[in-house]
């Protein structure tokens, strides 16, 4: 370097020195500039010889660090000195721990001690250490929380400054900051560095995410004003006649938790509501904060209606880290979600500036005593067994309504259903016809099954349909009684009108056999297949579940019933047989496992003797496979709680009422309109849903895969026999 370029370089390095003592937060005594301009010389001295990757020398690290300690945090003249002096016995052989200890006293020499373990810690660790480790691991290193402050200060401005570093060198650190530094941050109160840290992070992991969102959001900054700007001249009337002294302003959401939303729900840039957040920061004396905070809170919620779940008062319980604030979500203009943070000018600093902003409004020599009480406060937060330090959960959940849930229509009228609740829930608590005839749900903008499980907060959009209808698995679905007894009523009907046309196909099949359907074939019909009543009957060969061939065994059974009649007299059973585990009843005739509901073999255990209709599961034994015990079966607790890995979920269901997959596969000669033909047959036969269709022509040659969903075999064969028949349908044959 020429004299020229030195001496710049110096009279930077001079300039940057004067900016940190005029930057400081605290107010400096002529003692502290004393030791900052001490420790500032040594780091000099230390780093002489020293440049960054990016060609500068490498002081101006250790003043950029101390800068972000005195202005963006807060600290005191101590952390300021420890700051500067942070890389100093970890660079250089000439100064020892105990040479600081010397020049600087026992504190400062213990901050540095901290943060030079970490140092050396930080390079031989493996990318894979679990956070919680190396979160211990920093905690038994020192006793003092202003080390892990300065640490995250270090890597902040690492983080800004990782431009001319290798690709590799950059993901490494930016997940590092991801995975510890930036969860760190948010357990200590510095929400700002929090969020730098993981826009940063994201920007180095994914770049083009973070670029993509980064020109989004300048894109549709005008927008957004103009939200915040709609929402202010609301709020402002009502603000101003309680003669308040307040700012509102718009403050974007970070392009990390942006980026986290779009993940979580699924949803694009656009879809995501909440991009911004409104924040009311007021003047106020100590004595009226509280009371203002809650009046402005009402204005805001007399305007806009309050997401009830999303409420956080962290005023009458502040966070351990000193986080003071009131959050709630409100539906604003054109049905948006929009956060509103009401805050003081006090607690705005404190939120900007972590714990330390505290000590400015105590009193006189109450100040290093709060210092003192911030730090150990600190310590036991960081040090809290419960809390991770990866996912931190906030310590004040508000969740006062747990046996119920709020969700939101498109509109933004607020429901109440119980927890549990599922779209259907929703449907049917607007109105029955909407319930009948719901076809899908959005929920919050994106479609979900019916058996999606409703969070408070969500808004919900019911998609109806003139020709959707009831089925059974709704009942899986729907959780309230007002929807699961409208869904029961629609399917009895149903029943009915399938059992009408039974009751024909019975008669005619019956006519073939040479028997007669009056009351007495019918009751005997009924007692031969194990029903209750006729309408069972009739409903059961609607559905084909009862066919030709049972039809000819009952009748060949009636001519017999005389001699078996004579049998059963003479030869009485000695003992009571066992309950039949394929005897059909007319309302559970089956067994099925599993969240596929597939038919196993089993046995009923003999502790609880469960029956069907009872609530049970199933126990997969070592020596005899799979045994059905009752849910109430004094032996549940002690194989659930043991053997949880071989419970299967199991229930009682009707047979006519389960649907099963086919896959039907055809050929033939392609000509217009065959598709059309294909489909217009499969939907105008009963019961069969379609589930799957794939067709394909090749050289004239047409072929196609239909997956169909039936109630039983004989549907199939029906749904076959009417496609052959189709002009151009060569073979039809399942899969």
């Amino acid at each position: 370097m020429t004299d020229v370029e030195i001496e710049k370089e110096n009279a930077a390095i001079a300039k940057e020195y004067k900016e940190l003592l005029q930057i400081s937060y605290r107010l400096l005594t002529d003692d502290d500039k004393k030791l900052i301009r001490k420790a500032f010389d040594v780091a000099v001295d230390a780093h002489k010889d020293q440049r960054r990757k990016s060609g500068e020398a490498y002081i101006f690290h250790p003043i950029a660090v101390a800068k972000i300690v005195a202005s963006e945090i807060g600290l005191d003249a101590t952390s300021i000195a420890a700051a500067l002096l942070h890389d100093v016995v970890e660079d250089n052989d000439n100064y020892k721990i105990d040479d600081i200890e010397q020049l600087f006293g026992e504190t400062v020499a213990k901050i540095v001690d901290g943060l030079t373990k970490i140092s050396s810690l930080n390079k031989d660790m493996d990318v894979s250490m679990q956070a919680e480790n190396f979160r211990k691991m920093l905690l038994t290193l020192n006793d003092d929380v202003r080390v892990i402050i300065i640490k995250i200060a270090d890597r902040l401005h690492n983080m800004q400054t990782m431009e001319s570093m290798r690709p590799d060198k950059q993901v490494k650190i930016a997940s590092e900051t991801l995975y510890i530094y930036a969860p760190l941050a948010h357990r200590i109160g510095l929400y700002n560095i929090k969020t730098e840290l993981e826009d940063l992070g994201l920007k180095y992991t994914e770049p083009e995410v973070y670029n993509d969102i980064l020109t989004k959001m300048q894109e549709s900054k005008e927008q957004q004003d103009k939200y915040i700007k709609e929402i202010s001249e609301v709020l402002k009337t009502s603000l101003d006649k309680e003669k308040l002294n307040y700012d509102i302003k718009g403050r974007p959401k970070s392009i990390f938790s942006i980026r986290r939303k779009m993940i979580k729900q699924g949803v694009s840039f656009d879809e995501v509501y909440d991009k911004f957040a409104v924040r009311i920061i007021y003047k106020s004396d100590l004595e009226n904060e509280k009371f203002l905070a809650w009046k402005i809170y009402s204005i805001v919620t007399d305007h806009f209606r309050p997401n009830p779940i999303r409420l956080r008062d962290w005023i009458s319980s502040p966070k351990s880290t000193g986080y003071e604030a009131l959050h709630i979500t409100v539906m604003g203009p054109k049905g948006r979600w929009v956060e509103v943070q009401i805050r003081s000018e006090r607690m705005n600093e404190i939120a900007e500036k972590g714990y330390a902003a505290h000590y400015k409004y105590k009193e006189g020599d109450d100040k290093e005593d709060s210092l003192d009480t911030w730090v150990s406060r600190l310590q036991e937060a960081l040090e809290n067994p419960d809390g991770n330090a990866v996912d931190f959960v906030e310590q004040f959940k508000l969740n006062l309504y747990s046996k119920e849930i709020y969700v939101f229509t498109p509109k933004g009228d607020l429901k109440s259903l119980p927890k549990g609740a599922t779209p259907l829930d929703f449907a049917f608590s607007i109105h029955t016809e909407v319930g009948m005839k719901t076809r899908g749900a959005k929920v919050n903008g994106k479609l979900v099954p019916l058996s999606h499980e409703l969070q408070s907060g969500d808004q919900v959009d019911i998609l109806t349909s003139d020709n959707a209808k009831p089925n059974v698995n709704w009942l899986d679905y729907a959780t309230t009684a007002r929807a699961r007894s409208k869904i029961k009523s629609s399917l009895k009907e149903e029943k009915k009108v399938i059992a009408e046309d039974g009751k024909e196909i019975l008669r005619r099949k019956l006519k073939q056999l040479k028997i007669t359907l009056n009351e007495k074939s019918i009751n005997e019909l009924v007692t031969y297949f194990k029903l209750k009543t006729s309408l069972d009957l009739f409903y059961r060969v609607g559905v084909g579940s009862i066919d030709n061939k049972m039809l000819k065994d009952f009748s060949n059974s009636r001519s017999n019933a005389f001699v078996s009649y004579f049998k059963n007299k003479i030869r009485k059973p000695s003992t009571p047989p066992d309950i039949d585990k394929d005897e059909i009843t007319a309302k559970y005739d089956m067994l099925v496992f599993g969240k596929e509901e597939e038919k196993l073999d089993y046995k009923l255990s003999n502790c609880c003797n469960p029956i069907p209709g009872d609530d049970v599961f199933g126990f997969l034994t070592i020596n005899e496979g799979i045994k059905v015990h009752k849910k109430n079966c004094p032996n549940a607790l002690s194989l659930q709680s043991n053997y949880a890995y071989r419970i299967m979920s199991a229930k009682w269901i009707d047979s006519t009422q389960q649907e099963f997959t086919a896959v039907i596969k055809l050929t033939g000669i392609d000509n217009l309109g065959l598709v059309n033909d294909v489909t217009k047959v499969i939907s105008g036969t009963m019961h069969v849903n379609m589930k799957n269709i794939s067709f394909e022509s090749d050289g004239g040659i047409f072929s196609g895969k239909i997956t169909v969903v039936v109630k039983n075999n004989n549907l199939v064969k029906t749904l076959m026999d009417r496609i052959k028949k189709i002009n151009g349908i060569e073979k039809v044959h399942r899969v």
